[in-house]
């Protein structure tokens, strides 16, 4: 009554897209752990080492092209969009510490969603190095960081974000209150 072969087909469709996720899932667990080794190289002065840590990330990232575009829908997996978005944050990590534009990071599955989280994300980073410029009585740094985030919120403001965004956009705005009470500590200082 049942027609078994076409059953047996639609098995292997399930079972290859399974296996196509289970390497998602690896390829992008390694890359989001190399883009926190990387962020923490840059945090250390490390800029080449950071560098070369996120190469490697976006080189695994990019070892999956085919299989995503083979597999519909995968470019939705929470471990891929994850590992999409520290890569995005470590990359325009990587460009503030050097002092450069902060702008698009290229890949082909980074959309705008994953933008700006890592965006957004990036200024904890910004945060974190101020401490540790404050720390080390660099107050320029302190303030670049400051100036850095109150642009980003200042763009990022005109967006209508809900969910998981709108998460990320109140913790920009608690890194840039943390960045202005920093400042104004150190200006009580000088």
């Amino acid at each position: 009554m049942l027609d078994k072969k076409f059953i047996k087909k639609i098995a292997q469709t399930y079972a290859d897209y399974d296996a196509a996720r289970r390497e998602v899932i690896k390829v992008a667990g390694d890359a989001l752990a190399l883009s926190k080794k990387a962020i923490f190289a840059y945090h250390r002065g490390e800029a080449k080492d950071g560098d070369k840590t996120l190469d490697e990330a976006e080189r695994g990232l990019a070892s999956l092209d085919k299989l995503m575009d083979a597999n519909v829908g995968l470019d939705f997996e929470g471990s891929f969009r994850a590992a999409l978005e520290e890569y995005v944050e470590a990359r325009l990590f990587g460009l503030y510490i050097r002092g450069k534009t902060l702008g698009e990071v290229k890949s082909n599955f980074i959309d705008e969603d994953i933008y700006l989280g890592g965006l957004m994300d990036c200024t904890g980073e910004m945060v974190r190095h101020a401490v540790l410029a404050a720390t080390a009585g660099k107050r320029d740094e302190v303030l670049r960081a400051k100036d850095a985030v109150t642009e980003i919120a200042g763009e990022i403001i005109h967006f209508n974000m809900t969910g998981s965004l709108r998460q990320k956009y109140d913790q920009l705005k608690s890194n840039l209150h943390k960045l202005e009470e920093m400042a104004y500590d150190l200006s009580l200082r000088k």
